[in-house]
């Protein structure tokens, strides 16, 4: 007899981490597991590994708001970050819980069982086991292999080409000329790191620019809060204080986009001077907040530009040479390696194949409940964060949802709970809005926005606790038994 489990969460990274310990919490008598594709917990933070990797969102907001971090930096190096995911999945047992290496590649539903028969791979071996309710915490991307477009002549050339997302442990930049091909997170996170380790110079290559906006790594005012309130208070105020300045400054951008352009760039001249023509290099075609704003701490990006260790040219490849890249413009760039920052491939569900009924789940064709659960598809949802504040701030909430959800089911003697849609409900807007290069290349992916709550997704953290804790019973959740 295959294992049954009442909860299978499928990924140990933030927000698998966050789920397990909130469906874990008070609940011994639950039984639920974590299956972890790669071998180690982290996700996304034990993945990379390129020079530099940081978070891109405070971490006070980042973190678990039921185990706070308590590190100096506001915004945290990957390694520390890798570890303090570790360390909560220890301080609340939920190590034991976790197994690596363990893939899913389907699930079907059964509305006859009202249960998940779960596919999935270990150590090259494929076995199944069923489950009550399916919880996917895997992310949005392809974690084995990232975008990477092919441009003419990559062969001819003598350097090394590596992708961030697979950086090589025993890479060295020392003394070598480097271009970094994006203009994302990534790019402008490499450029000052690469600098530091002692290359001969960093070009980061761009099509279009991107809004890059510098932030102290240190939250001074977070030292005084947790100085002179009781730590629970420091904290949760602390967290608040974000949270209220990032749906304050996302909303000024929605409204005012021209006077937070201004901003952004008074202060790229205050901290660059003449070093960098911000027109042609550092001011987009599109407004604040269209595409995810980069974040540098203590403005590090700006410092290696105006002390001439870096540099940023616009201009598009027109192929590899032996010695560099040749771009549209006629320039060259000489380089001894390149880096291809050039994005993620989205990938949903992480891979897995879903089935209800027999029926193979697209989920861009349905409609989104919550941000959380899928139309038509029951006992599963799954997390996705925020694409203008901190990933785990969603997750965080859906993970809240899903236990008040499980806890609801139990108390009723509900075996089944599915998300029903009509017709006039359905948008084709797709759940996250951003324009981002990554985004747009998988809209067809991406799930369906509905007209109107709860089908709508907000990217505003205090209208979704509200949302999050609407009753259940709403007639769009529909509960069954056996």
């Amino acid at each position: 007899m295959s294992e049954h489990l009442d909860v299978l969460i499928v990924g140990a990274g933030l927000s698998g981490i966050d789920a397990a310990c909130r469906i874990g919490m008070d609940a011994p008598a639950r039984r639920w597991a974590i299956f972890e594709a790669r071998d180690a917990i982290g996700g996304t933070w034990d993945l990379f590994r390129y020079p530099g990797i940081r978070s891109d969102s405070d971490m006070a907001t980042l973190g678990f708001p039921f185990h706070p971090w308590k590190g100096e930096k506001a915004i945290a190096d990957g390694a520390d970050i890798r570890d303090y995911i570790r360390d909560t999945a220890q301080a609340f047992g939920i190590d034991h819980h976790i197994r690596l290496r363990h893939r899913v590649v389907a699930a079907d539903w059964s509305s006859v069982d009202a249960r998940w028969t779960v596919t999935y791979e270990s150590d090259g071996q494929r076995a199944d086991l069923t489950c009550a309710f399916l919880y996917l915490c895997s992310g949005y991307y392809d974690y084995d292999r990232g975008h990477a477009p092919e441009w003419p002549g990559m062969a001819d050339f003598a350097g090394g080409i590596v992708h961030p997302q697979s950086w090589p442990a025993d890479t060295s930049v020392a003394g070598k000329r480097v271009v970094v091909i994006g203009s994302g997170a990534t790019a402008v996170t490499l450029l000052p790191a690469l600098a530091a380790q002692g290359a001969a110079h960093v070009t980061m290559l761009q099509r279009s620019p991107t809004y890059i906006v510098a932030m102290p790594s240190r939250d001074t005012l977070a030292t005084v809060l947790r100085r002179y309130l009781p730590e629970a208070l420091a904290e949760r105020a602390l967290r608040w204080k974000n949270i209220a300045y990032g749906i304050a400054t996302y909303t000024l951008a929605q409204r005012r986009p021209a006077l937070v352009k201004r901003q952004i760039a008074q202060r790229q001249r205050a901290a660059l001077g003449d070093a960098v023509d911000i027109a042609t290099h550092l001011t987009p075609r599109y407004d604040p907040w269209d595409q995810r704003l980069c974040l540098v701490p203590d403005g590090d990006l700006f410092t290696v530009l105006r002390d001439g260790r870096a540099t940023i040219v616009t201009d598009r490849i027109d192929r590899f040479v032996h010695d560099g890249i040749a771009l549209r413009s006629g320039e060259s760039l000489p380089a001894d390696l390149i880096v291809t920052a050039t994005g993620l491939n989205l990938q949903m569900l992480g891979g897995a194949t879903l089935a209800v009924d027999g029926e193979v789940v697209d989920p861009g064709r349905l409609l989104l409940y919550k941000g959380a659960m899928l139309a038509g598809v029951p006992n599963m949802a799954f997390a996705m964060g925020y694409t203008n504040a901190s990933w785990t701030l969603k997750c965080d909430l859906t993970a809240r949802f899903v236990r008040r959800l499980l806890d609801y089911m139990t108390a009723h003697g509900h075996d089944s709970v599915v998300a029903v849609g009509r017709p006039e409900d359905v948008d084709h807007a797709p759940t996250l809005d951003l324009k981002s290069g990554y985004i747009i290349r998988s809209l067809s992916l991406l799930p369906r926005q509905g007209k109107r709550a709860p089908w709508r997704t907000h990217q505003n953290y205090a209208r979704d606790v509200l949302t999050m804790r609407t009753r259940l019973d709403d007639g769009i959740l529909r509960f069954g038994r056996r």
